[in-house]
């Protein structure tokens, strides 16, 4: 299979800094699905394990981990998807990443694809979506606004006077960070951004008050 991947780290503008290659395609065993990767994104990470992180024992490392692809292969203990599926995910990082063709991933860290959204939109968003969400519900502990035959008997979400300020909501995670809290708490949101664009940005995912 192609992918993309590198041996040393060097700046980015060497010629050596990422190198077409050709791999074996891998084999699914235990949880793992095998992915043929159909979009992918570039993220914070790549760039920062890019410059720090070499290849190990003479073998490539292969950066990547949002992705949207196929299954086309199940490990024998994997019971959460089956063939044909169009799955996310924001991948592992000490494993070869999705810059390649086929991707091995736990199928415990992957999702179902939202039909609502193009595969290329789709590998934009795990990773910031991940990190608003545990942000949110995780470190600052609100409770997500659930359908009411959802919602576990006597959970009661935020109080209606409740604020959050998001700084810098028009960036990748700000912007999920905005409409997780707009649709699914109570609170008055209240977000940063410069740019008159980003200002108009912020305002459409939902912010209740924009500042410079």
């Amino acid at each position: 299979m192609k992918a993309i991947g590198y041996l040393q780290s060097l700046p980015i503008d060497q010629q050596d800094a990422l190198m077409d290659i050709e791999l074996p395609i891998p084999e699914a065993s235990g949880r793992d699905l095998l992915v043929k990767v159909q979009a992918i994104s570039v993220n914070p990470v790549d760039t920062k394990i890019r410059m720090r992180a070499a290849g190990e024992n003479g073998q490539h490392k292969i950066l990547g981990w949002d992705a949207v692809g196929e299954v086309v292969a199940v490990g024998d203990q994997a019971e959460l998807f089956k063939v044909g599926d169009q799955v996310w995910y924001a991948g592992d990082i000490t494993r070869s990443g999705s810059n390649a063709e086929y991707q091995l991933v736990d199928e415990r860290i992957v999702g179902m694809k939202p039909q609502s959204v193009s595969n290329v939109e789709a590998a934009a968003l795990p990773l910031t979506s991940i990190t608003a969400w545990e942000l949110l519900f995780d470190r600052l502990d609100f409770t997500p606004l659930l359908p009411a035959d959802l919602a576990p008997a006597g959970q009661i979400s935020n109080s209606d006077n409740a604020r959050i300020l998001i700084m810098g909501a028009a960036g990748g995670v700000g912007s999920i960070l905005t409409q997780l809290a707009k649709q699914l708490t109570h609170a008055t949101v209240i977000g940063t951004a410069s740019r008159p664009e980003s200002q108009a940005w912020v305002k459409e995912l939902g912010a209740d008050h924009v500042i410079n």
